[in-house]
């Protein structure tokens, strides 16, 4: 049993190593924390997991799999005294692990003291873990790849120091956002297509870990040497009021809408107790993150993003994956009958579907009971947009989602990717906001907008805090009716996608799912379809223009929204502010082709070079959503293990 898990682990494993993101931040790891556990992979290597042994895995359950070591939370709908009784019988009687001298000691003493005082300056820095700290030469991988990647990696010290809440907040400034720091510097500069980090404090260290992907011909030095001076500028002038802002209105909004089901709700807490020995401590982090001022920001960057500090490493990629995705492709074909079968009653399928049973009705207004049982209140308004409203008080947030059918099956064959980059350039200016005013009033708020096309459709999605739902929705009907796409805005998500596309095709999860659905629907089906490095850069703004006059219309879209609001109030702001968005004639529709069933097996093998593990894709073209069959089709794929 114990050598099937360990192919399972290493399977694993190699996975990661597929990814050449994940190489390059294991290296940069290794050499900023050299002798400690925070340097290596959490998985380890698979040199290591060969190695273990039965007698090493049973060792390593009997010292740290005890009650004196472990946490239970439990958030949801329970009868608290009965539940705890339940856990003293069924826990309670678990014997401690003994321990030999020296293993003993509470969890308290590694965590550190309970009573968290993040509100006061830092006196020392002697709780930052053992690093290195000579300034080396940048860590070089090269080796096949798609993209040239940028990893930078600072000390930090560990959860409980109190320069924790001022870090987060220069965290934010630098990277959270439109208006971040580094998001300004280096991708609407053009130098790259992405740029993102992460604070990570943990109960014997930190770190601070800053990423960017190099849009292909920008030099990784040239893009090292802008984030530097980006933080340079930090360390020299502060942070501006607004900024400041800003950074702690994202932080607060992002903790509170990060917990807004029980799971999160749950992983908080016990992170939170296991980390830094106190369940509380978010709820004291936030109150601190309050209590930071501009001065707080300007000491912590000089403090702790000291060039001598950091660790850096640079992914340049030895062999350009091609626009095909691969340097080969080999197939095989061999011959086999397909039967169907006959299509099963939709009587045999309703056996299977739960009744809906309404419980102590105590109104006859219909709105009020569908929100006894759960069910979205639905409505037209007047220009054809079908709205959903569900209102949920557990938290004062809102969620927002949508649909509207602009998706890539619209994509004419030779201007694939026009759905893909009308959708990315909606938030790119409309006609009396530009792309930073659009930016600030959501980043301020702590609020989100954000659309993507999907084969069939373009996803939108946003939420905020109760009091900013009429910020989001009226920053909604502006960009749905009055976008602009301008010309330069315009031309940087164009090589956003084009290295997008890049990575993408490097990628042997993606590839095999495209080879698949290419070989699937024939080359005149709509979801043959993708983009090229040649359809990208044809596409021009009137394409962008025309896709977007004519497939973004009122009549066809969906809009839901789920949280703590008054659903009359939300209706009289979407009658307010979609009202002048209205569409002639009828939405456009697509017929699609028949896809046959195939007559024999095809086997095709796209090569990646570079690759620790393989990946195979076996399917067929599923069933229509609405065939009598689908929830069978559901419990099938369950049965063969549809989430495992």
């Amino acid at each position: 049993q114990l050598e099937s898990e360990k192919r399972v682990v290493i399977s694993e494993l190699q996975g990661y190593e597929n990814d050449p993101g994940y190489r390059l931040s294991r290296r940069v790891m290794q050499a900023a924390f050299p002798n400690s556990p925070y340097g290596l992979p959490v998985g380890g290597t698979k040199a290591d997991v060969q190695k273990f042994t039965v007698d090493q895995v049973r060792q390593y359950y009997r010292k740290y799999y005890s009650p004196d070591n472990a946490i239970l939370v439990v958030v949801g709908d329970f009868q608290t005294a009965a539940t705890v009784e339940a856990i003293k019988e069924i826990f309670g009687n678990i014997p401690k692990v003994s321990r030999g001298a020296g293993e003993q000691g509470s969890r308290a003493a590694e965590v550190g003291s309970s009573d968290v005082n993040l509100g006061t300056k830092a006196d020392n820095l002697n709780q930052l873990a053992s690093v290195s700290s000579i300034n080396q030469n940048p860590i070089v991988l090269r080796e096949e790849g798609s993209a040239a990647l940028l990893n930078v990696v600072y000390p930090l010290p560990p959860v409980n120091h109190p320069d924790i809440p001022a870090l987060q907040v220069m965290d934010y400034v630098l990277t959270s956002g439109r208006n971040s720091r580094l998001y300004q510097a280096l991708v609407e500069s053009g130098l790259t297509s992405d740029a993102g980090g992460y604070t990570s404090n943990l109960i014997g260290a930190g770190w601070y870990e800053l990423s960017a992907t190099a849009v292909r011909g920008e030099k990784l030095t040239k893009i090292d040497q802008t984030l530097q001076q980006a933080i340079a500028q930090l360390q020299t002038n502060g942070v501006t009021p607004e900024e400041l802002k800003r950074a702690k209105a994202q932080f607060v909004a992002d903790i509170t809408l990060s917990n807004r089901n029980i799971t999160n709700q749950a992983s908080q807490l016990g992170d939170s107790e296991t980390t830094a020995g106190d369940y509380r401590y978010i709820d004291k982090l936030v109150a601190a993150v309050g209590e930071v001022n501009t001065a707080d920001v300007k000491r912590v960057a000089q403090e702790y993003l000291k060039a001598d500090k950091r660790k850096v490493g640079y992914f340049e990629p030895t062999q350009i994956t091609d626009d095909e995705g691969s340097s080969t492709r080999n197939g095989g074909q061999t011959s086999e009958k397909f039967n169907l079968g006959p299509p099963v009653d939709a009587a045999e399928v309703a056996k299977y579907l739960p009744e809906i049973e309404v419980a102590n009705k105590t109104s006859d207004s219909p709105a009020e009971t569908l929100r006894e049982r759960g069910l979205p209140e639905s409505f037209k308004l007047g220009n054809g947009m079908q709205v959903l409203l569900v209102s949920d008080r557990s938290t004062p947030t809102v969620t927002l989602s949508g649909n509207i059918p602009a998706g890539r099956q619209f994509d004419p064959a030779t201007k694939a990717g026009v759905a893909e980059l009308t959708a990315d350039n909606l938030m790119n200016g409309t006609k009396t906001k530009d792309a930073l005013t659009l930016a600030k009033v959501l980043e301020s708020r702590g609020a989100s907008l954000e659309f993507s096309a999907a084969r069939e459709g373009v996803n939108l999605g946003g939420y905020s805090l109760k009091a900013d739902l009429p910020v989001l929705i009226e920053t909604l009907a502006d960009v749905v009716q009055n976008a602009t796409f301008p010309t330069d805005q315009l031309e940087l998500s164009r090589q956003r996608q084009i290295t997008e596309l890049k990575a993408q095709l490097d990628d042997p999860n993606y590839l095999s799912f495209r080879t698949l659905q290419q070989q699937i629907f024939p080359q005149n089906h709509p979801f043959h379809s993708y983009p090229t490095l040649e359809s990208l850069k044809s596409i021009t703004r009137a394409d962008v223009v025309e896709f977007y006059q004519t497939y973004y219309r009122p009549d066809n879209t969906v809009l839901a929204l789920v949280g703590d609001f008054d659903p009359t109030e939300v209706k009289s702001l979407l009658e307010k502010h979609f009202a002048n968005w209205t569409a002639s004639g009828k939405p456009q529709q697509i017929d699609f082709p028949p896809v046959a069933t195939p007559e024999k097996i095809v086997r095709l093998n796209p090569v990646l070079p570079g690759k620790t593990q393989a990946v195979t894709v076996i399917g067929n073209r599923g069933i229509n959503r609405q065939d009598s069959r689908y929830y069978a089709a559901l419990a099938l794929n369950q049965i063969l293990g549809g989430d495992t």
